[in-house]
């Protein structure tokens, strides 16, 4: 086999993620007849087909350079953390990812306190959920994420990774003020279940989860909410239309149209990690960061 460009690796990965040569095209700054050409020069080295044209899929002799390429981007990608901590890591960028309720929550204060020790620190902020998170700090296009999983469905970290538990944050039941379980200091899960819920799988639990854990049928839904959005969840909640389950952080502070209860029978839990790349050195902003983060997230739920 001749001799592999990581150009053109980049340039596979892109047309598979994107599942179109066009997007890739786009995303990489050529014209799609470019990367069309580029990706039969790589099937010409590889003397092998590498994408399945219709659909836009790797091939597993694809999926065998994808694999390398990934591993190559982890290094390169530890290989630059490592060189920042070397430049003592007290200015530059720090590309952070967190998932909704944690960029409105932990991430403001924290950011606040950095700026105050790390002045020529600059910050990105991206809202990202825990799998694509952890794409991209393998990939090296982030530096550090908010990340979690439930206790029902755990989700390790891909292997390079270093993920640190940070805080418990309660999974609650949110019901209307007037509700005629409002009243009570916890609320079964079962007792809910022939409550009217709104499907809103971004942004509150999934109904199905709920009734397999409730060991009871029900939870039935009137509404159906497709967007991530907890604040226009527990806008329908008060309105009156509808109960839900989220975990704590997701909802504000002094909100008096609610009434959030924790959940008994079961009790669950998701947990919040920082998460970045497994490396003995880190700069010391990115590591300061990833403190105070960590202690923000406990007082967001204490």
């Amino acid at each position: 086999m001749q001799k592999l460009d990581p150009r053109l690796l980049a340039t596979l990965q892109a047309v598979v993620r994107h599942r179109s040569f066009t997007a890739a095209a786009r995303e990489l700054g050529y014209s799609a007849p470019a990367v069309s050409q580029q990706i039969a020069e790589l099937e010409r080295r590889a003397g092998l087909i590498l994408i399945e044209r219709r659909p836009v899929r790797a091939t597993p002799a694809g999926m065998v350079l994808l694999d390398a390429e990934q591993r190559v981007r982890s290094a390169l990608a530890a290989a630059s953390v490592e060189l920042d901590a070397m430049r003592a890591g007290t200015a530059g960028r720090i590309r952070l990812g967190a998932f909704a309720s944690a960029a409105a929550g932990i991430v403001p204060q924290a950011l606040a306190e950095l700026h105050t020790t790390y002045p020529d620190v600059q910050v990105s902020l991206s809202q990202v959920e825990p799998e694509a998170g952890y794409g991209r700090l393998k990939r090296g296009d982030m530096d550090l994420a908010l990340s979690y999983d439930y206790d029902f469905i755990p989700m390790p970290p891909p292997r390079g990774l270093r993920r640190t538990l940070v805080a418990r944050d309660p999974v609650v039941a949110v019901v209307p003020a007037d509700h005629h379980l409002a009243h009570r200091d916890v609320i079964d899960l079962a007792g809910l279940a022939a409550e009217t819920w709104i499907a809103a799988p971004e942004a509150a639990l999934r109904l199905e989860l709920l009734a397999q854990m409730a060991k009871t049928p029900g939870f039935q839904a009137r509404l159906e909410y497709d967007g991530d959005d907890f604040n226009t969840v527990l806008g329908f909640v008060s309105a009156g239309l509808c109960v839900a389950v989220m975990p704590q952080l997701a909802l504000p502070p002094g909100s008096t149209q609610v009434v959030a209860r924790p959940l008994a029978d079961p009790e669950l839990t998701r947990f919040i990690y920082t998460v970045r790349i497994d490396t003995r050195h880190a700069p010391r902003a990115l590591l300061a960061l990833e403190r105070m983060l960590a202690a923000q997230a406990l007082t967001a739920l204490s």
